[in-house]
């Protein structure tokens, strides 16, 4: 059961994100009142690999884009879109 003290998230994950962490999708609990900045330095601390990425990402709530001062609601829908190259 999950506590009132937690939001659920879902994060969907594209491009380069999703083939280095090999998956479409995580589910994580974060604290209720959490910040798209403070989901950014959770997935940093989890994934230290890609906090160069991460840091150069953008994030998106309910197909919005959205500034790290967001305020997470539980069951958030979250696209993690990391920056792409080509030319």
């Amino acid at each position: 059961m999950t506590s009132d003290a937690n939001s659920r998230v879902e994060i969907r994950l594209f491009a380069g994100a999703r083939s280095a962490i090999g998956q479409s999708q995580l589910q994580l609990e974060v604290p209720s009142g959490s910040t798209v900045g403070e989901l950014r330095q959770r997935l940093a601390r989890d994934y230290p690999d890609l906090e160069d990425v991460i840091t150069h990402s953008l994030f998106a709530l309910d197909d919005t884009y959205v500034a790290d001062e967001t305020v997470l609601p539980d069951l958030a829908a979250v696209a993690w879109i990391p920056p792409v190259s080509g030319g």
